[in-house]
């Protein structure tokens, strides 16, 4: 059997593993299906079609599978949140459903941290092992690639793409795609870098950083050519680094997407 609370709030129809814990004053919808080994500390609200994956733990004050904050779409029945494995939920966060616009569904990956008060809009896609600081927010439809990191109170604008280990500065407004491997920073988010440290961090050795580093160079700061035309040279130029292609490819679907790429100064 599931430790429940006897001031918890189950309706019927809700899955609940054996494992799971739900604390005091919690709230779980009737199609609300939680994992193994979930634990809701208290006063935790689940609402609509949500999943939630073995082992996330929820803190306090989270609201997870309210209605989208989309005038016209708050109320669809279709609409559903799905959190995977291993999460670190913390107080007072929101994760949203999603609208007809993207398949009604949200979706959050594995082994994430989203702090307090932070906020995931409705049809986002996060990666795995995302650190969403305090007070960080990303709007709808954003792209959040793996490993991606969130600084307190920074803020993605709609349908923007962050990269794969990527890093958001802290206080940061993000209007435009930022590369994988990307450093951000300033109010109005700009590309300053790459992300270095990171990067050694999950075991990159030194070779393949400068590399990446050299290609940046080449493809942010050169002064030969157009934007455009330095990054189709290098695709052929760093043609045997998979890294450096990632970034490429990103690039040349970013100039064609809606919020563009964000470029150093």
């Amino acid at each position: 059997m599931s430790k429940i609370h006897p001031t918890a709030v189950i309706e019927d129809g809700a899955q609940i593993a054996s494992t799971a814990e739900i604390g005091p004053l919690c709230w779980i919808s009737s199609r609300a299906k939680i994992g193994e080994n979930v634990k809701l500390l208290g006063r935790v609200t689940i609402m609509g079609d949500t999943t939630i994956g073995e082992g996330t733990i929820v803190f306090p004050g989270a609201v997870l599978g309210a209605g989208p904050q989309d005038h016209g779409n708050e109320f669809q029945e279709q609409a559903k949140l799905i959190i995977g494995k291993n999460n670190i939920i913390r107080e007072n966060v929101t994760m949203h459903a999603g609208t007809p616009k993207e398949h009604f569904t949200t979706t959050v990956g594995d082994g994430g941290m989203f702090m307090i008060n932070s906020h995931v809009a409705h049809d986002c896609v996060v990666g795995n092992n995302v650190i969403m600081t305090n007070n960080a927010v990303i709007a709808g439809h954003v792209r959040l690639g793996d490993g991606v990191i969130l600084g307190g109170n920074s803020a993605v604008h709609q349908f923007c793409r962050i990269g794969r280990k990527a890093m958001i500065g802290g206080m940061s407004g993000v209007a435009r795609d930022v590369i994988p491997f990307g450093m951000v920073t300033g109010d109005r988010g700009k590309l300053r870098g790459l992300n270095v440290i990171g990067l050694k961090r999950s075991g990159m050795d030194e070779h393949t950083v400068k590399s990446i580093t050299r290609a940046f160079m080449f493809i942010f700061k050169g002064k030969d050519g157009t934007f455009e035309e330095r990054v189709e040279q290098a695709k052929e130029k760093f043609k045997d680094n998979e890294m450096v292609m990632e970034q490429v490819k990103f690039i040349e679907e970013a100039l064609t997407s809606r919020r563009n790429i964000l470029t150093a100064e």
